[in-house]
């Protein structure tokens, strides 16, 4: 145990104390770490029973999180122990395109790990833009506090959706399309400069970015709710 957390202490400063402090659990980015690190920060966080989420994780890193009894979404290359507990609010989570799944799966992972019901529509972008109408329909009618919408190439859909609901949208730029695409960097300029209002706009390919700012509205809505009772 005491070679154990001489090694933590090297590499890692591990933040326990998250939770209580920022009203979320520490989620670890997993690229860059070996699957040996990552093992050993999992088991600390098993061993004090604390939630965690890992992030970007590769094929190997995994199969070792899955041993230790995670529950692993391969698409999203997530790897989830524990759960926040009560469900505290409800967010939309629309692609553009298949392609966009990877992205909007790590979205989905982050918000139901933090104690958010999910609503998702997949491939519902511009080029077939009728596919979006049911999934605005069905928006509408649910308690949804904000939808997430990740979307490469020329990065559109966020502006259509954000014309067609009264909730806060975030936009997730993805790195799939060609060319003057520059993977992603074409995409994440063009939902900067959105027309519609109410579009906030976070990093490439960041779903996680996105599921925990749809937490932290649902968060503050709820807050806000009980308070006034």
């Amino acid at each position: 145990m005491k070679k154990f957390e001489e090694y933590l202490e090297k590499l890692v400063k591990l933040d326990l104390e998250r939770e209580e402090r920022a009203g979320k659990p520490e989620a670890i980015f997993g690229e860059g770490k070996s699957t040996e690190l990552i093992v050993k920060i999992a088991e600390k966080y098993k061993e004090m029973n604390k939630p965690v989420l890992f992030t970007r994780l590769n094929e190997e890193q995994m199969l070792e999180l899955k041993k230790l009894g995670a529950e692993v979404n391969e698409l999203a290359r997530t790897a989830v122990f524990g759960k926040m507990g009560e469900k505290i609010g409800k967010v939309a989570i629309l692609t553009a395109g298949t392609a966009d799944v990877p992205v909007a799966e790590e979205a989905k992972v982050t918000a139901e790990f933090l104690g958010l019901e999910t609503l998702t529509f997949y491939d519902v972008g511009v080029a077939g833009l009728h596919r979006v109408v049911e999934p605005v329909k069905t928006i509408r009618g649910s308690e949804v506090d904000s939808v997430i919408v990740i979307a490469g190439m020329e990065g559109a859909l966020p502006s259509i959706v954000a014309s067609l609901v009264d909730l806060p949208v975030i936009a997730v730029p993805t790195s799939i399309g060609y060319g003057v695409h520059l993977k992603g960097i074409s995409t994440l300029f063009a939902m900067l400069q959105s027309c519609p209002s109410g579009v906030a706009v976070v990093n490439i390919d960041n779903g996680f970015g996105a599921g925990v700012f749809a937490y932290l509205i649902s968060r503050v809505a709820r807050r806000r709710k009980w308070s006034s009772k």
